[in-house]
């Protein structure tokens, strides 16, 4: 990728600064969020000017440029519209813009715009098309693989998840001179292809045109996000971004009690009349589902972390006649998985919970406070589950916990604040990172010394070991009091029904599967490393979990080139990258964080001892007291790091290839 550094035809004394920061001019519109929300996750600092504020900064040559120490600065690197003119062709603010593009080199976004010649494009009449694009594949070009889209395999369609509803409108239009595609679809009802994405380069300016709609959630735009972003920086930016994918499998030795069809309730639970779970049988992995899960792994190249309750266990061997080959096989395969401490017999950590009214509510002692469990007893869990993991040779990381149920924590409505028990408790037992509910806390935060780090639930349910169990209840959730469902989804603002109940035979394959598997593979393409959950229950019987990881995989490498792996991290490494999100985006709201390059040469200061990101093209070196080593790791055909300044090093210095 071209790095277009510095102003041409410039010798190297004037060799202007260019600051490592992006200009956004955000209309409002979905696209433009889309990209700002990309370059928020990334990492990179931005600029924002509201074109619905009254009160914005106008756009002149001082607003974009300046002088800093004799030399020449442009304080954006790269700039993001809504579209080619948003200020008015001709028009003070428009050509100021497009004198600074022109003069310092830097790239322009035209988030989403028509098929035109003004942006390199023939009209649609021309040969072209306009319309819905839902279910249409795309395929990224030579020049894109060879440039900023090289991460993609090629081929990728637009999500049609609703039939009934336009989800992408988009104009598909032939090239004119100057204009370059990186994203092609064919022409409907017409011949040859035309673009969706491409560079314009015309007047000394380059362009990155988009014309088709999109939202920060559609498939379509993840895939492509990474690629605008280089395109924009030139490879070179504050910030980084990996696919993250992450499996926590809970109540591994114990077992989760069934779903019953017929009271549509799970016995044993406090709120299912009728049921006390006696006589039912629960659910729990074999030793033949020991030894696949072991398989399974190998044959993906992926290492699930097993969330363990050993005491759950001990009491299953105990209760049947001291044997317990499924232990047994998941202990001979230990060294394949990732342990995690999930309490020793799964108790509610939070309030006493009093369960003669449903929902549930906290137990008041005789001066009406909160009834808690003791930190004693909260230790007495932590303690013994990981004695008992070191005994039994578990690769085991003591800082990490799932707690039962994320209990302990604040469960709204009826705890609405922490045990404030468990903080001792988890300093006691040097537990640094504790799992939290994605669906409850998307955000981590501190409990004691202790940091949260969010899950994904998957919907896959710990109740359910078959497919037509899993259908069953999943109909009582989704479906409509009419159809035979529960209605809940008709009084929920944030859920929907379905149109009509899901077969028992084939619902989970056809339905449920693709659904959640796409809802995964989402998180897996925008940069959340948040990592999923589901429970050994779905590893047995009809081993439910496998299709959803599989599909999530397999969609993976289908859309991602070998240089863009997807990422499966442990929990601690997961609530670092949290951490150090989280401290980076303080350093950038507090403005403490200069970043530019001049030439070939970009030099970043923050904070002490603040991680910086930084992305990178391959062969950049990092500068140290004497001579020089290769920087980052390579990812997406970059190399990347959180990284600081070298011993004695105030700034952190890269020197970008020639």
């Amino acid at each position: 990728m071209a790095l277009g550094l510095g102003a041409p035809a410039a010798s190297a004394a004037q060799e202007p600064r260019i600051d490592l920061r992006v200009l956004v001019v955000d209309n409002g519109d979905s696209p433009i969020e889309a990209i700002t929300g990309q370059l928020k996750s990334t990492g990179i600092p931005y600029t924002r000017v509201n074109l619905n504020d009254a009160d914005r900064p106008t756009i002149t040559e001082t607003f974009l440029s300046d002088t800093v120490d004799g030399r020449p600065r442009a304080k954006f690197q790269g700039v993001v519209l809504p579209n080619e003119a948003p200020f008015g062709a001709g028009s003070a603010e428009q050509t100021a813009l497009e004198s600074y593009e022109t003069t310092y080199g830097i790239p322009q976004v035209d988030a989403y715009t028509w098929a035109h010649p003004g942006v390199g494009l023939d009209y649609t009449s021309q040969g072209g098309w306009a319309g819905t694009l839902d279910g249409r594949e795309a395929s990224v070009t030579a020049a894109g693989r060879a440039g900023a889209f090289g991460y993609l395999d090629g081929a990728f369609t637009f999500e049609d998840n609703d039939p009934s509803v336009q989800e992408s409108y988009g104009f598909v239009a032939k090239p004119r001179t100057g204009f370059t595609s990186y994203v092609d679809v064919p022409v409907p009802a017409g011949t040859g292809t035309g673009s969706l994405v491409g560079e314009y380069a015309h007047d000394g300016r380059r362009e990155l045109v988009v014309t088709f709609a999109y939202n920060q959630y559609q498939q379509q735009f993840r895939l492509l996000a990474r690629g605008i972003v280089e395109w924009l920086t030139q490879g070179v930016h504050l910030g980084q971004s990996r696919n993250y994918f992450a499996v926590h499998v809970d109540d591994v030795f114990a077992p989760d009690s069934r779903w019953d069809t017929e009271r549509n309730c799970t016995p044993g639970d406090f709120d299912c009349a009728g049921g006390d779970g006696e006589g039912t049988t629960p659910i729990r992995m074999t030793a033949a589902d020991a030894r696949y899960a072991a398989q399974w792994q190998r044959d993906h190249g992926f290492t699930l972390d097993m969330v363990y309750n050993a005491g759950s266990g001990e009491e299953w061997k105990s209760e049947h006649g001291g044997v317990d080959t499924t232990t047994d096989q998941l202990l001979a395969d230990k060294d394949q998985y990732r342990w995690i401490n999930h309490t020793y017999t799964h108790p509610y950590l939070g309030c006493e919970q009093d369960t003669s009214t449903v929902p549930w509510s906290c137990a008041k002692n005789a001066d009406g406070s909160t009834r808690y469990m003791s930190r004693a007893d909260i230790s007495a869990q932590l303690r013994d589950n990981h004695d008992w993991g070191v005994a039994k040779g578990l690769p085991l990381d003591r800082s990490e916990l799932v707690t039962g149920e994320h209990s302990g924590l604040k469960t709204l409505p009826q705890q609405p604040a922490d045990n404030p028990n468990l903080a001792g408790a988890l300093a006691d037992n040097g537990i640094r990172w504790i799992a939290s509910d994605n669906s409850r806390e998307p955000a981590q935060r501190a409990v004691g010394s202790a940091l949260t780090v969010p899950r994904h639930p998957m919907n896959v349910y710990y109740n359910t070991g078959t497919e037509a169990e899993m259908a069953d209840e999943y109909n009582w959730i989704y479906t409509s009091a009419a159809d035979g469902g529960s209605g809940a989804c008709e009084n929920n603002p944030t859920s929907t029904c379905l149109a009509d109940p899901l077969d028992p035979a084939t619902g989970y394959d056809e339905y449920i599967v693709p659904q959640e598997a796409r809802t995964a593979l989402g998180h897996v393409i925008g940069n959340d490393p948040r990592p999923h959950y589901a429970h050994q229950s779905n590893l047995a019987e009809d081993r439910t979990l496998y299709p959803v990881m599989d599909k999530v995989l397999t969609d993976y490498a289908a859309l991602f080139a070998d240089n863009t792996p997807v990422e499966n991290p442990a929990q601690a490494a997961i609530g670092t990258e949290f951490q150090r999100r989280a401290a980076w985006q303080s350093a950038l709201d507090d403005g403490r964080v200069t970043a530019y390059r001049v030439g070939t040469t970009v030099t970043v200061t923050a904070p002490s001892g603040t991680r910086i990101p930084v992305t990178a093209p391959e062969g950049t070196t990092k500068q140290l007291l004497l001579g020089t080593t290769a920087f980052g790791t390579p990812y997406a055909g970059h190399r990347s790091a959180w990284t600081t300044p070298e011993l004695f090093q105030t700034a952190l210095t890269l020197n970008l290839p020639t």
